[in-house]
């Protein structure tokens, strides 16, 4: 019994975080748990592309 019940608050929990990110993605949330409400500036924002041009010797 106690493991059904353990079983059964795991899936609560994975249920809540599942729908909740699935909120805010479709908020346009950019940063999910960020502290300033998916506004982060630095810490959460994607790296910039590098550059991959070959360069050509002639």
């Amino acid at each position: 019994m106690a493991d059904i019940i353990i079983v059964l608050v795991l899936l609560l929990i994975i249920g809540l975080a599942v729908g909740y990110i699935i909120k805010a993605k479709k908020d346009g949330v950019k940063c999910i748990g960020c502290p300033s409400a998916g506004s982060c500036s630095k810490s959460c924002t994607t790296p910039p592309h590098k550059i991959t041009e070959k360069k050509k010797y002639t």
